[in-house]
């Protein structure tokens, strides 16, 4: 936009008016001869991963100011999971990712913005931003605003998180945990500011942010309340400005090179199931079609073992243990031989230049990120299920699933909500050997496809994480553990087989060998099938918008 600006230059009738309002802010001539640069700012006082993103952006400002450009700040939602205090709530928290998306869209061209900074923390808003950033194909670059600490011992975790109160609760409805210990754990468990303390779905999709090139090495894994934290902000708003100069706009950076690049990193580290329906949201803004996503997810399921280990696949370790062991740089340093070393990254380096170059501030920890020929486990961290359940994929966490329940059979009990689902499971109705089924939670059942986070979270407080099981169309939060499957497609409230589940039928889950089966003749499933009638909730506003154009989970949940 700058160019258009010029003092003493022509300018047509819509750049005058538009420096007019401009100036209207307290914006000078000099500040038109620079680089116009976006900040699209979700802070809020809501999220505490957001928390913090008003100081980050004043040092974004400084940076960009320094390296010669005018920065000019947007607000953007931002949703968590977490606090959506009902089901009903958190049925808005994947439908805001598009959201986030189109808004940052539409802020940037129609203010047509010469280079954009993307500061997000959170679930949804991350991987919406990362859309965005796709789509617009100007110099951009991603912003975390860091993980927040962790809490003191609870149960078997060295240090309590986020969802420890959930576990808790559990532990609480079995008599295994006081009323006082609860209430002590509510308040303790999250003593900072900032993203979960886990490689849940934050976390994850601020750590694909760095492995798409999109962010500063090193930047994924830095705590909320370190300093470090201020300064890569400061540094992030000077490379906006230098992205504009060299001409690296985000397609430059974000090719199918780097998606695999970054699949390969989330089998590695163990992220989130969330990060499948991301990366084909990702995908298909640089026209990438979804199908070839799943595709390369089972591919690298087959080659990639976890060689990070990050609650909840360890119950030792949590997002600070991560980045003081070295975090992304660390992991893809031990990648090096599988990834695609020659894709640009935002400071104009290679990955290949960036990963060499990059300086490490702690000692590495090989209890925490070790090699690809010592993996801590040979199976990746997300695998693609299928089976007469899942036709169309489900997907697992491995990482997350203990080696004895990764192959499970069990009888069904069925629940047509997650509230139905938690409120069994609080009378104690759910037994060890029952494979819990979840349905009509999927993008257009729910709508909008939840976390079904909780009934996992309860399960595990009551001792039942390795006797019983969980599928559903629905979503996970990344920290659940247990044997579960989740984005079944096609989903219940489209026909699928999910919708077709009695109380009692035998269920298989094969985490190993990637298999999901229904143990119900083929007869019998077509007789079922000829008598199943759905009506759809129902509902008004975005969400009725949403659940008529949201495809299914094995496209990404985009809108079509």
């Amino acid at each position: 936009m700058q160019e258009k600006f010029q003092t003493g230059t022509f300018m047509p009738e819509s750049m005058i008016t538009c420096k007019t309002l401009y100036k209207a802010t307290g914006l000078s001539d000099e500040d038109f001869e620079r680089p116009i640069i976006g900040i699209a700012n979700s802070f809020n006082d809501i999220v505490p991963g957001h928390k913090n993103l008003k100081e980050l952006t004043e040092q974004v400002k400084y940076g960009i100011y320094r390296a010669g450009g005018t920065p000019v700040e947007f607000g953007c939602i931002a949703v968590c999971d977490g606090v959506c205090t009902t089901h009903s709530g958190s049925r808005y928290s994947l439908p805001s990712r598009e959201v986030v998306a189109d808004s940052i869209e539409i802020m940037v061209r129609a203010h047509r913005m010469d280079g954009l900074v993307l500061i997000g923390s959170c679930d949804k808003t991350v991987p919406g931003m990362l859309m965005a950033a796709a789509r617009l194909d100007i110099p951009c670059i991603f912003l975390a605003g860091g993980c927040m600490l962790g809490g003191p011992s609870f149960g078997a975790k060295r240090k309590s998180d986020s969802t420890s109160i959930a576990e808790a609760y559990g532990m609480y409805q079995a008599g295994i945990c006081t009323h006082e210990e609860l209430m002590n754990l509510l308040t303790v468990s999250c003593p900072t500011i900032g993203s979960c303390q886990h490689m849940a779905t934050a976390n994850t999709m601020c750590c694909m942010a760095e492995a798409l090139g999109l962010s500063l090495a090193g930047s994924a894994a830095i705590p909320a309340v370190f300093n470090e934290r201020t300064r890569v902000a400061l540094k992030t708003g000077e490379i906006a400005v230098e992205m504009v100069k060299m001409g690296i706009t985000s397609r430059d950076i974000i090719t199918k090179n780097a998606i695999e690049n970054a699949i390969m990193m989330l089998m590695a580290t163990g992220g989130s199931t969330n990060a499948v329906l991301h990366t084909c949201a990702i995908a298909h803004e640089i026209g990438m079609d979804t199908q070839e996503v799943m595709e390369l997810f089972d591919r690298f399921g087959e080659s990639v073992p976890l060689i990070a280990r990050i609650n909840p696949s360890s119950v030792e370790y949590d997002a600070l243990d991560f980045y003081f062991a070295g975090g992304i740089p660390a992991v893809m340093e031990e990648m090096k031989s599988i990834l695609h070393m020659d894709c640009m990254t935002v400071t104009g380096q290679t990955l290949q230049e960036s990963i060499d170059s990059y300086q490490y501030l702690y000692p590495k920890n090989p209890e925490v990120i070790t090699s690809l020929d010592k993996p801590f486990s040979s199976l990746p961290g997300l695998v693609i299920m299928r089976g007469n359940l899942a036709p169309d994929t489900a997907v697992a966490k491995p990482a997350a699933i203990s080696p004895e329940v990764r192959q499970f059979t069990g009888k069904a009990i069925c629940f047509d909500s997650e509230e139905e689902c938690s409120e069994a499971i609080g009378k104690q109705l759910v037994k060890p050997g029952h494979v819990v089924v979840i349905r009509y939670e999927g993008p257009k059942g729910a709508p909008g496809m939840p976390e079904m986070y909780k009934p996992l979270k309860l399960l595990y407080g009551q001792g039942l994480n390795k006797s019983t099981a969980l599928i559903t169309d629905g979503r996970f939060s990344g920290t659940n553990n247990g044997c579960f499957v989740g984005h079944i497609s096609p989903e219940a409230a489209a026909g699928g087989p999910l919708a077709l589940i009695k109380d009692g039928d035998e269920i298989l889950i094969d985490v190993i060998n990637k298999k999901l089966e229904l143990k119900v003749s083929n007869e019998e499933l077509e007789r079922r099938k000829s008598e199943f009638t759905y009506a759809s909730p129902k509902i008004s506003g975005y969400l009725k918008r949403y659940a008529e154009n949201a495809q299914s989970a094995d496209r990404g949940g985009i809108l079509l």
